[in-house]
């Protein structure tokens, strides 16, 4: 067939190669080389997961204005079926070779032999493969704890004990088993340094002495999350072993943190003891306490049992007051407090009616004044803990006050105001004058030669309001006074 336009003839054949020049020329081709990795493996976490890597691409002008380069994960066996895009350059961003282009993994990423490989999209091309790596993104970096961090453990003849990541643990425990994704490896020791592997999971059925511990599989990237060790034994011919009791917070350890948690192997039933003597319903696998002493616990194993102690200390200083919890200071006077206390680098601290008196910081403090006060102890190297005294400081009452007169009305009301008779100083303790007093009848009902200002003692049955009571005082020299006395009731 021929194609008439303007007298020419141009047969079809050459009018299909002009179109392909046409489109040959709007549709150029490049190609991509095979990525080139800054890295030899990715061991990513949270704190670090900058990755780079560099490709050529040729010849630069093949490229359209708006062309992405796009980096492509494969799975952990390095196949692309189901690849992951993990970077995409923006339209036109990247136009010179070689081009460098940094990425992260995803945090699912797990295993051995991943690839990678560069996309375009204008024109579209795909590079081959990079060479395979290992990559592991660490969801948990950090040392986590086993037998709820018992060092020990024992199982019975014939039988076997059960090793347990665990969830969450005691203390600040960072257990894996909060990532769901992860995957553990077991290990055996075989000497100081070397440990062989004996099998997957979060947990291990061990029947057969040794020291065992597990570690997160990040495969050849290093970790930092692996157990501690436990050192698995049997139980003797006698059907008993020996096991470990941990305390949360060390031993010592602070009260000041609060209770401190016993905790032992995982077996069928417990019974925990103090001092000897059996702690009625202590019958878990842990105990709380905040006091010192020695601790046992009875583990029931099945066919035979174990047992375990350990000598628990508090580390509290140890600490005392010179004054009671009420004192009683006279108009005047004054009440030196002195605190004797074993804390190292102490902080005192004094209060006065619940507000700080400021520049007082000494273990000793004089006080002049009447009301509540407290001091507070802290320990600030070690353990920090704090002691506090309260104590309060009355108005005292004098019993031989220097008075003038002898009073004629005494009213006990215990108001310490005429309480008691209370003579000048002349006639009192030390002077050996003879003080008599009778009732309205005349009988004597109070005598000395060594008065203390303290009559009435005790209640006198008054038969009225006011009583009248009769008084003769009589000094050596044998100079007497006379007088009553009126009690009001």
């Amino acid at each position: 067939m021929l194609i008439s336009t303007d007298k020419k003839k141009i047969s079809l054949s050459t009018l299909i190669f002009l179109l392909f020049l046409v489109n040959g020329s709007c549709f150029a081709q490049i190609v991509i080389g095979t990525p080139n990795l800054n890295f030899s493996q990715a061991c990513a976490s949270n704190d670090f997961n900058t990755y780079g890597l560099s490709f050529v691409f040729s010849p630069e002008s093949g490229l359209n204005p708006s062309n992405q380069f796009v980096l492509e994960l494969s799975d952990a066996d390095g196949d692309f079926t189901n690849a992951s895009v993990i970077y995409t350059s923006n339209s036109g961003e990247i136009t010179t070779s070689p081009a460098t282009i940094n990425f992260q993994i995803p945090n699912t990423t797990a295993g051995e032999n991943y690839r990678l490989r560069i996309k375009s999209t204008a024109p579209v091309a795909t590079s081959a493969p990079s060479a395979e790596f290992a990559a592991y993104y660490k969801l948990q970096d950090s040392p986590f704890s086993i037998n709820n961090l018992v060092s020990t453990a024992a199982y019975c003849a014939g039988g076997s004990y059960l090793l347990t990541i665990d969830n969450p643990g005691t203390g600040t425990n960072d257990s894996p088993l909060n990532y769901p994704t992860l995957t553990y490896r077991w290990f055996r020791e075989t000497s100081p340094t070397t440990s062989e592997f004996i099998s997957d999971g979060s947990s291990l059925s061990v029947s057969e002495e040794g020291t065992y511990f597990v570690e997160t599989n990040y495969g050849s990237c290093t970790s930092d999350s692996f157990s501690n060790r436990v050192t698995v034994t049997e139980a003797s011919g006698t059907g008993n072993a020996n096991t470990e009791i941990v305390s949360s917070l060390g031993n010592p350890y602070c009260p000041e943190q609060g209770l401190t948690t016993l905790t032992t192997i995982g077996g069928i039933s417990y019974q925990w003891f103090k001092d000897g003597f059996e702690i009625p319903d202590a019958t878990s696998q842990m105990y709380q306490t905040n006091e010192s002493g020695t601790f046992s616990v009875l583990v029931d194993l099945g066919d035979c049992s174990a047992t375990g102690t350990i000598e628990l200390v508090s580390e509290l200083f140890e600490s005392d007051i010179n004054v009671e919890e009420e004192n009683y200071m006279l108009i005047d006077e004054s009440l030196t407090i002195t605190i004797t206390d074993t804390a190292t680098n102490p902080i005192y601290d004094w209060y006065f009616n619940d507000e700080l008196i400021v520049g007082e910081s000494s273990n000793t403090f004089t006080a002049t004044a009447f009301g509540n006060y407290e001091v507070v102890i802290t320990e600030t190297t070690g353990c920090t803990a704090s002691v506090s005294y309260p104590f309060i400081i009355f108005q005292g009452f004098d019993p031989f006050p220097d008075v003038e007169k002898i009073p004629n009305i005494v009213s006990p009301n215990g108001d310490l105001i005429n309480d008691t008779w209370v003579l000048p100083l002349k006639y009192v303790t030390g002077t050996n004058t003879e003080i008599v007093i009778l009732n309205e009848q005349g009988k004597v009902v109070f005598q000395t030669i060594d008065y203390q200002n303290n009559w009435p003692e005790s209640d006198l049955n008054l038969s009225s309001v006011n009583q009248v009571f009769y008084y003769i005082i009589t000094t050596m020299d044998g100079e007497e006074k006379k007088g009553s006395i009126t009690i009001i009731k």
